[in-house]
């Protein structure tokens, strides 16, 4: 087995910025949040970037007809974090969808 994989057999190419190899990350996981105010794609665009920019968030998707949020991190989600984000941005994380 080379450098690059993990023992379970996963491989992984990525380096870090400093030219090292990626550590694992831990198990990703999703959560789905309720945002009251978006209606347009500034909104998208301001919520994408307020959460996207939180430490350990590897994805966010904007369903704006749906008025959710699906937030991708490594590990547990912050969930204060994540409403300061989306408060900061102008709009109400009104909870988590079921």
């Amino acid at each position: 087995m080379s450098d690059c994989c993990t023992p379970d057999g996963n491989c992984s190419t990525a380096t870090t910025p400093d030219g090292g190899r990626a550590t694992a990350v831990a198990e990703a996981r999703t959560a789905v949040y309720d945002v009251a105010g978006m209606t347009c794609g500034h909104c998208r665009t301001a919520l994408t970037g307020a959460i996207g920019a939180l430490d350990g968030v590897l994805g966010v998707d904007v369903d704006l007809g749906a008025g959710r949020v699906t937030v991708r991190t490594s590990g547990e989600p912050d969930e204060a974090a994540v409403a300061r984000a989306v408060d900061d941005a102008g709009y109400e994380l009104t909870g988590r969808a079921a």
